[in-house]
């Protein structure tokens, strides 16, 4: 089959269309909404950073503006169909995509040492998932009984690692506390008779393929590295996947301009390519759209890294540096804080890409960064003089 060249600006907009940013955000934003993001993407990351709000919350308001955040609460939430497990990183899941990460739950490479701990101490697991049974939602601090001090970061007790397994294994689901601690409940409590049923019934490489035809779907465009890397697979084993999926017609080969490897374009985004993308948005440094970084850079021409983890005096852009997405382009990065004490967004650094104009870019900047402001019950926009474009913000 002959592949389809696509522009890169082509790509970008089937790109940016499969992530939700080819439509008009509601004007009243709804439940039925947030979960309509969830269908596009297809998990949302979940990290525990909250210098300017968790960072789930700011894909739905990327795509939609300024929603109820507690739409998102009720889907999470006990009554609710998005549950926690690991996809491209810890991710909220619709219910109906469980099943697809079976081939996760019965990997034997992932956390060795916790399942040896599991198979040395089955008595002890057996009575973990009976206890979790009888109190219905738990954390590892309920349960747990420690002999020593807590020690930072990577101190998990035995309790919270045999929770862990649990939850990998698809044994029990998470959720999270207002503190953003983990609960632990039993699947069978939050995911429905069939969705387990077909957990079950799939085969590993059935989950496999499933995985991946969410993932495809969620790129519209992608290398067998961005398609494969959204479910956290490797792309050598994700090719043959690919290739079944070409065979059947869920996937077009195809060439993106300046992209050295083959690509695949959906056939549902072929069917229906956008002519433009008007998006304005803030990204979260964990935003499905910037997963792969090195496909941001081939089809954006965009260089992003985070620089949480970098010592401040190496950082370049700021500590939470969110891209701002106009248009189909990349056009400035800024360092956010909700100074919460103050009822103030705090704009930290504002830096303009090369070749963007200033005066298109800073009053779009500045209507989100005010949108975003008041949807985070914040009073004013602050921003500090630090970078290029600051000076051009703060004429607003």
């Amino acid at each position: 089959m002959r592949a389809i060249e696509l522009s890169l600006v082509d790509a970008r907009r089937v790109a940016l269309a499969a992530q939700g940013f080819g439509v008009a955000r509601p004007r009243r934003p709804t439940r039925r909404h947030v979960r309509a993001v969830f269908e596009k993407v297809g998990a949302i990351q979940i990290d525990a950073v909250n210098v300017l709000v968790r960072s789930h919350y700011l894909p739905l308001f990327s795509r939609l503006g300024p929603y109820d955040r507690g739409a998102l609460g009720a889907l999470t939430g006990p009554q609710g169909d998005i549950v926690e497990y690991w996809v491209h990183a810890a991710c909220l899941v619709p219910t109906e995509h469980w099943p697809a990460f079976a081939w996760k739950m019965r990997d034997e490479h992932y956390w060795k040492s916790v399942r040896r701990m599991a198979d040395e101490h089955p008595e002890v697991l057996a009575d973990l998932v009976a206890e979790v049974g009888r109190r219905g939602s738990v954390a590892a601090s309920d349960l747990e009984q420690r002999d020593r001090p807590k020690e930072p970061w990577w101190d998990w007790s035995h309790t919270k690692l045999l929770l862990e397994y649990l939850f990998w294994t698809g044994r029990v689901t998470a959720g999270r506390r207002s503190n953003f601690e983990r609960t632990y409940a039993l699947a069978e409590t939050r995911l429905s008779a069939a969705a387990i049923a077909e957990r079950d019934s799939l085969s590993t490489e059935d989950a496999k393929a499933a995985s991946l035809r969410l993932a495809a779907r969620a790129c519209g465009v992608g290398t067998a590295r961005d398609i494969a890397t959204y479910v956290g697979l490797g792309q050598r084993a994700a090719k043959p996947f690919l290739a079944a999926m070409v065979d059947d017609g869920t996937l077009l080969p195809a060439r993106v301009q300046g992209v050295a490897a083959p690509a695949y374009l959906h056939a549902a985004a072929a069917a229906s390519r956008p002519r433009r993308i008007t998006a304005a948005a803030l990204i979260s440094p964990f935003d499905s759209l910037v997963w792969e970084r090195e496909r941001v850079l081939e089809l954006f021409g965009f260089s992003y890294r985070i620089e949480i983890y970098v010592p401040k005096p190496k950082r370049v852009h700021g500590y939470y540096v969110l891209p701002f997405l106009l248009g189909e382009r990349f056009v400035a990065r800024v360092d956010l804080k909700a100074a919460r004490s103050e009822r103030e967004l705090h704009v930290q650094s504002a830096f303009l890409e090369p070749g963007e104009d200033p005066e298109e870019v800073a009053p779009a900047l500045m209507t989100e960064l005010s949108t975003m402001a008041r949807w985070l019950d914040l009073d004013d926009v602050v921003v500090r003089p630090v970078g290029n474009l600051a000076p051009h913000l703060a004429r607003f």
